[in-house]
């Protein structure tokens, strides 16, 4: 059967996006493995479901995969190549939409200026049931012993869950050593994606993720999501904050307790073609 599909990316951050809406098909973990080779196959971070809205209040539902063919909440980088997939297919006509996720988490999402796309997430949850230890314990970093050692680590939820270290240096950070490492920690039931924060100036912060299922990527929009609710949290950032990723910059809004985030970067469609499965 030969599947047809849309490669994008956000910052770099790059994903097959399916559109299921008219015609679905659903594939196995082992194919979407398959399909993530850069060698052998597409080549992607993730890989993104578009379907029908689930609920009247929605205009799309949308399901994500990693490069090892394990689902995910979401993904922020992820949503805005959603809507630019939509709007250039003509799916909608409308300049904003809502889009629901797997954990029933509501998206809007609209045009920006320059060509650029924002996406209003959820608010971001310091105790959440997606990392236990985060039960009763707020507005503090954590502890985490690893190998001998401890870590001041901050943890939050955006729709997914996240562990945010503060570094010095963002070059030497031991991103890939110590995020797989953190990964799988046994305080993470579900794993956890793990970014690596250098503050410059209370609005402008680089950032490196390493995620779940996939490795560092090039950006991660939920990742730059947490690294600003830790950061506003602990009182080094202001409310409008510069991320510089790998891939290229986001621009987030967050003016804290009991507000929605507000995260504004391109998305880019790179070819579509169509591939044997």
């Amino acid at each position: 059967m030969r599947l047809a599909f849309t490669k994008m990316h956000g910052l770099g951050n790059d994903f097959a996006v399916i559109e299921q809406v008219t015609n679905p098909v659903y594939l196995s973990t082992k194919q979407i493995n398959k399909m993530s080779d850069r060698n052998t196959g597409i080549g992607f971070d993730q890989l993104i479901y578009i379907e029908a809205p689930l609920r009247p209040d929605v205009d799309f539902h949308y399901r994500v995969f990693n490069a090892d063919g394990s689902e995910v909440e979401h993904c922020g980088n992820g949503a805005r190549c959603l809507y630019r997939f939509v709007r250039n297919n003509r799916l909608t006509w409308k300049k904003t939409i809502k889009v629901s996720t797997e954990t029933d988490t509501i998206l809007e999402m609209t045009q920006a200026s320059q060509g650029l796309v924002s996406v209003t997430m959820q608010e971001p949850q310091f105790s959440t049931d997606q990392i236990p230890r985060t039960a009763n314990i707020y507005n503090q970093l954590h502890g985490l012993e690893l190998a001998g050692k401890e870590f001041e680590v901050g943890l939050v939820s955006v729709g997914n869950p996240h562990c945010v270290l503060l570094v010095d240096d963002i070059k030497r950070a031991p991103v890939v050593e110590l995020g797989s490492q953190i990964r799988q920690h046994h305080w993470f039931p579900q794993q956890v994606n793990v970014g690596f924060m250098e503050v410059i100036t209370p609005t402008r912060i680089k950032l490196r993720v390493f995620e779940r299922g996939v490795g560092e990527t090039q950006a991660c929009g939920t990742g730059a999501c947490a690294a600003i609710a830790i950061g506003r949290q602990q009182g080094w950032l202001d409310e409008r904050v510069r991320v510089e990723l790998q891939g290229g910059d986001l621009q987030l809004l967050w003016k804290g307790k009991d507000n929605q985030m507000i995260m504004t970067g391109p998305a880019e469609t790179v070819f579509e073609g169509t591939i044997n499965i």
